[in-house]
């Protein structure tokens, strides 16, 4: 496939703070694109309360890759965050709130749409409407957030996303290239040149890490205590023993949610409640005091670069399987 990589004005990374995000700003600088045309945006799953379900750490983790490598970083987000959607009675859905390139937050929608009930957990599925924390709190929000800048109007831009197919056969079948959500570039109106591009979708893990080491980046600490994903700590992917460990690492969090499963009488998994589920599993080896009030600390106080005096070492979360959507 023939792509211009060159012809945009902004370049918008998804950026989770994890390893396939990752890789994706290096394969962009590799492209030989102008740092100062990227952009990484993170969207706070939990909003900008108290840290529910993600990692404490990974705002500031963002932010800390984002000055290492001197590009601008932008966070968008859902008033009230995952708690607020999932115990959402009889109301619409909340605002979005993203900020801009002069420094405001703005906030739009939560006005209209119908009034309606959720009161469940998300669950394990390729249909976005189940599986709803990825549609509601990410995707959607970062589309909101460009629809409602004008600054991406007549502008050409290209949202990056690092889905890969090794992650599942619905991975698998994604395009690499295609117009984003977000595109408008037919209006009659307004236009808005907006394309989306998957590019490491045929990637396999090695290729991940090694991109990584090569450049000798300090990963996500989520990965050095065995977790093989940076997605939320408490993703509902999660299997035995990241539960077992997130009980360790988070213990009020994790009864909050044993109670919000008793409260609403939905379990997160569908065959197992989270006290069964943790029984089952093992706490990782990895987790050391150090690292674990790294996670869970707001500031992320390390070196994003690994300094050539240190070796730099493949995190114990490395090629593991389970907790994501293979």
């Amino acid at each position: 496939m023939e792509i211009d990589i060159h012809s945009y004005d902004y370049y918008i990374i998804n950026y989770s703070g994890g390893k396939d995000s990752t890789a994706i700003f290096l394969w962009l600088l590799e492209q030989g694109i102008d740092p100062r045309c990227i952009e990484l945006w993170h969207q706070c799953v939990d909003g900008k309360g108290e840290t529910f379900f993600d990692w404490e750490v990974t705002p500031d983790y963002c932010r800390q890759f984002a000055k290492a490598f001197n590009v601008k970083v932008y966070f968008q987000w859902k008033k009230g965050g995952f708690y607020r959607e999932m115990m959402r009675k009889n109301c619409r859905t909340a605002p979005t709130c993203f900020e801009t390139e002069n420094g405001c937050i703005e906030t739009v929608g939560g006005k209209r749409g119908n009034i309606s009930t959720r009161l469940k957990f998300p669950q394990c599925s390729s249909n976005l409407a189940v599986r709803w924390c990825s549609s509601y709190l990410k995707i959607g929000v970062a589309s909101t957030a460009i629809v409602n800048q004008r600054r991406f109007l007549n502008k050409r831009t290209l949202v990056l996303s690092g889905e890969r197919g090794e992650e599942s056969a619905q991975r698998a079948k994604y395009a690499i290239f295609e117009p984003d959500k977000a595109d408008c570039r037919d209006g009659e109106r307004m236009k808005r040149h907006v394309d989306r591009i998957r590019p490491i979708r045929d990637w396999k893990e090695q290729q991940v890490w090694e991109i990584i080491e090569r450049y000798r980046i300090r990963v996500h600490p989520c990965y050095y205590m065995g977790w093989n994903r940076c997605s939320c700590k408490m993703c509902v992917f999660g299997n035995k023993d990241q539960f077992a460990s997130a009980a360790y690492i988070s213990p009020e969090i994790m009864c909050g949610l044993i109670s919000i499963e008793k409260q609403n009488g939905y379990t997160m998994k569908r065959n197992i409640d989270l006290t069964t589920l943790i029984s089952k599993g093992t706490p990782f080896p990895g987790i050391t005091n150090n690292i674990m009030k790294t996670a869970t600390g707001i500031q992320y106080k390390l070196s994003i670069i690994i300094p050539d005096n240190q070796k730099w070492l493949l995190p114990a979360g490395a090629y593991k399987r389970g907790g994501g959507p293979n």
